[in-house]
């Protein structure tokens, strides 16, 4: 289900079953949570998340809640085996790329919404649509929706539980590029993530979290802010910034 290969300083995770576009069954997001594991101890400074050219991910398999109608406890694990795999993809220290092409529905949008930038195709669609079957949207990912688009776009979204193309995605900034070609996109911005510090981007993935999350202070930065000025790598790239006489 999901596929982790790593090539130097890039790991990619794929979601690999297309004979259900790629909807992830409730037992694959602790094998999510395991590949980030990996990935994070692979010493990769970047993850590429994608799916296949037909469908980055029809959301959580339906065949699953069938079984939940009648076991409360299982919508339960469910629900916090989700949490994990998620809380793993976005915690990792390095910087994620979310590659979207074809569907991306209901916990679809969540995968990518995890990630720290979306990169969507021209065939990419977007929805999210628990209130079609009467039922809801793990509040974290809410929260999530709600900081990227704001909440009125989020009531669009989950109270209309219509479709949006890349486009309109990119205007309400569900995702950050629409573009034609996504490889050469995808390259130029992880070119671009690969050039900087691999300490930097931990530290500002945090910094960027906390933010969304309303916090505008915090110790921790703080002391990160102080004592890179002191580390190595700010005096190699310093010192290679330098004019040559």
């Amino acid at each position: 289900m999901f596929d982790l290969t790593l090539d130097g300083a890039v790991a990619r995770l794929r979601l690999d079953r297309p004979e259900a576009r790629n909807a992830v069954p409730a037992g694959a997001w602790a094998l999510l949570a395991d590949r980030c594991g990996e990935a994070a101890g692979s010493g990769a400074h970047l993850l590429i998340l994608s799916g296949t050219r037909e469908a980055f991910c029809a959301g959580a398999d339906l065949a699953d809640f069938h079984g939940f109608t009648t076991d409360a406890a299982g919508t339960t694990a469910f629900r916090r085996m989700m949490r994990t795999g998620l809380d793993a993809l976005r915690d990792l220290p390095m910087a994620t790329i979310a590659v979207i092409e074809g569907p991306c529905f209901g916990a679809g949008v969540a995968l990518a919404m995890a990630c720290d930038i979306r990169v969507a195709g021209e065939g990419a669609r977007f929805a999210i649509t628990p209130a079609k079957f009467g039922i809801s949207y793990p509040q974290e990912d809410v929260a999530r929706l709600v900081a990227l688009v704001g909440p009125g776009q989020a009531s669009r979204l989950l109270l209309g539980a219509g479709t949006l193309d890349s486009a309109e995605a990119a205007r309400i900034g569900l995702v950050e590029l629409a573009v034609v070609e996504v490889a050469a996109a995808v390259d130029e911005l992880a070119g671009a993530i690969l050039a900087n510090s691999a300490e930097s981007i931990a530290v500002l993935k945090r910094a960027i979290r906390l933010a969304a999350e309303g916090s505008t202070r915090d110790d921790g930065q703080d002391r990160s802010f102080d004592s890179m000025f002191a580390s190595a790598g700010f005096r190699d790239r310093l010192a290679a910034l330098r004019p040559r006489r």
